[in-house]
């Protein structure tokens, strides 16, 4: 007997949360990818690392979001932790493959074909692993076609996605990139999920061993999340990302200029050895020289000096005589 299968216990609020985490992820690492590609300053293999794990963590965070509203009305539904956890481990391992790859070649098609292939394979891998974990009362079954067509389109995706990140600028065409990559990994999950069907043991059983979906997944979901959170952080707070390379470049030769006009650099008097000394205030440095060409004295300290009947006279001449 077939079991009455429910993908959406829950309404609209799992498809849309999920989707909403798909997206953030692609945003994450579409950024940090571009941020190798396009802007030179910065620690290239940590952004791509980031950005990889990124889109791992939003991707399998996506798919167990959207899990928690599947349901089979005869029998109830737990999850192995250990394949749990390794559905993790190989999204991010695989996504970290694909997108070193395309981060360090480019957007040339050998690299954007190996990568996106090995990165789709790793979204697929995530998704079925997940499946795989779960243990109720009966058998799962997929149809080969429906499931054909989930991982055609997780290459798709995540193909298109590399191309992205390596090939359009500015942050609204990113943003743009990832909503469509949001999409394609949300439709590739309910695309699989189509391709499922349940054939019941005898009775109606409760499921053996594992934990129930939600006493697991929304623990479990909660350190992707978090790490989510840390690298939007990080990519909204980094400068060159924020700015543009152009933008960062013209503000730090901005900043030296200023720099550079309140530094006045000390003039060396033939015939007199010395090092550079502290600057004093007023612009005169501590031996007593001053750090720029000699000045006049001012013109209270030369009347003093040259108090006599001629005082109120142009005492100019006579001090330039002296």
């Amino acid at each position: 007997m077939n079991g009455t299968i429910d993908g959406f216990s829950y309404g609209l609020v799992t498809p849309v949360a999920a989707y909403v985490m798909a997206c953030v992820g692609s945003a994450l690492g579409l950024r940090c990818v571009v941020r190798t590609v396009h802007h030179e300053p910065g620690w290239r293999l940590g952004w791509l690392a980031l950005g990889a794990s990124a889109l791992g963590c939003g991707i399998w965070t996506m798919h167990f979001i959207a899990m928690t509203g599947f349901s089979v009305a005869e029998t109830s539904i737990t999850y192995d932790v250990p394949m749990t956890v390794l559905s993790l481990v190989v999204a991010i391992v695989m996504v970290s493959a694909g997108v070193l790859i395309v981060g360090h070649r480019g957007a040339t098609r050998a690299a954007l074909t190996v990568g996106g292939s090995i990165t789709g394979l790793g979204v697929a891998m995530m998704h079925y692993l997940g499946m795989f974990a779960m243990q109720l009362n009966g058998d799962l079954r997929y149809n080969a076609f429906t499931v054909t067509l989930s991982v055609v389109i997780a290459l798709v995706a995540a193909t298109a996605a590399l191309w992205a990140a390596v090939s359009v600028q500015g942050l609204l065409r990113t943003l743009g990139a990832s909503l469509v990559m949001g999409l394609a990994v949300t439709g590739m999950h309910y695309t699989g999920m189509a391709a499922v069907s349940v054939h019941l043991h005898n009775g109606m059983q409760e499921a053996v061993g594992g934990q129930e979906g939600t006493s697991l997944l929304l623990p479990m979901l909660l350190g992707p999340i978090i790490f989510l959170i840390l690298a939007a952080a990080i990519v909204m707070f980094d400068p060159v990302l924020i700015l543009g390379d152009g933008e960062w470049n013209k503000s730090a030769e901005r900043r030296s200029k200023v720099v550079a006009r309140g530094n006045r650099m000390p003039v060396r008097v033939s015939g007199i050895e010395s090092s550079p000394a502290p600057m004093a205030p007023g612009g005169r440095q501590a031996d007593g020289w001053s750090s720029s060409a000699p000045q006049r004295p001012a013109a209270d300290e030369r009347a003093a000096h040259y108090s006599d009947a001629g005082a109120g006279d142009s005492y100019g001449p006579r001090y330039e005589a002296e």
